[in-house]
């Protein structure tokens, strides 16, 4: 059988219909950032155990699951509580996994008004969600990536994602305190020297991370980027959603790349010694 694992926070909207789907799993466990809403106690009327942590960033607090949970099965499955498994997923976590392999990615849906954004997405974007927690840590810290110790293969079925069921509000609200830990990794690790020989390496994130330093210094970025998803990949096909969503992502690296430039800003005011930083702005 497989563990599955459910980060929560004010998911009362959400929560039941995650764990309804993988309901045939015999250990749910729920990582609950202190909700002031009714998750944790939905969770627990479904069976679910409910262990609670003072949200810091993703990879501290994932880091801390894998490390401190007490799993009951060897296997976990990652999921956030606005996502659930398609059926072919779940016939798959019905086999034992091989030996020889530490963990497994998989795609996800992403949903907008009803709508699978399935060329104005980036799809298909892979994730790595099952895994051995021996055998896994997390780096970043928004959008973590998954550090693997061992084989990593592909599952052919789908994680459900609706990232906007909470409404518009907080899609705003959540991407505004991503786009300060995305401002603060670029900062520390993205804007340095760009090596080109990481570009072609095998290793996804090494790959990811080369290429994040070269995009991140193309002028008009986030207008380049929108245009690339409306065009490029035929996000136009996904009508009113794809249009709005392709807008969102171009407000998104526009908030990143302004919250970049105000630290560079300051960081150089303070080392050059100006008491009235924050009246220079």
């Amino acid at each position: 059988m497989t563990s599955i694992f459910i980060l929560t926070k004010d998911e009362e909207i959400n929560i039941e219909q995650c764990i309804q789907s993988v309901a045939w799993s015999d250990d749910i466990v729920v990582l609950d950032s202190y909700s002031s809403d009714r998750t944790t106690e939905i969770a627990q009327d479904l069976g679910a155990r409910v262990v609670q942590r003072k949200f810091d960033n993703w990879s501290a607090h994932q880091n801390w699951a894998v490390q401190n949970i007490e799993f009951k099965n060897p296997w976990v499955f990652y999921l956030d509580a606005d996502e659930a498994f398609d059926d072919e997923l779940t016939g798959e976590l019905q086999v034992e996994p091989a030996a020889n392999v530490a963990a497994f990615k998989v795609r996800r849906k992403d949903y907008l008004m009803g709508t699978w954004l399935k060329r104005s997405q980036f799809y298909p974007t892979w994730f790595v969600r099952y895994f051995r927690p021996e055998k896994i840590k997390y780096e970043r810290l928004a959008h973590p990536i998954a550090i693997v110790d061992g084989n990593v293969e592909a599952l052919a079925g789908h994680i459900l994602h609706k990232p906007f069921s909470h409404g518009m509000h907080q899609w705003f609200d959540k991407h505004n305190r991503y786009s300060d830990f995305e401002a603060q990794e670029l900062l520390e690790e993205v804007l340095g020297d760009i090596h080109w020989k990481p570009i072609f390496s095998k290793d996804h994130n090494e790959r990811r991370r080369a290429l994040k330093r070269l995009a991140y210094r193309i002028p008009c970025r986030p207008t380049i980027l929108y245009w690339y998803l409306m065009i490029v990949r035929l996000g136009f096909l996904d009508g009113k959603a794809g249009r709005s969503y392709a807008s969102l992502r171009h407000l998104y690296e526009t908030m990143i790349d302004a919250k970049v430039m105000e630290a560079k800003y300051l960081k150089r005011l303070e080392s050059e010694g100006d008491s009235q930083v924050r009246h220079t702005l």
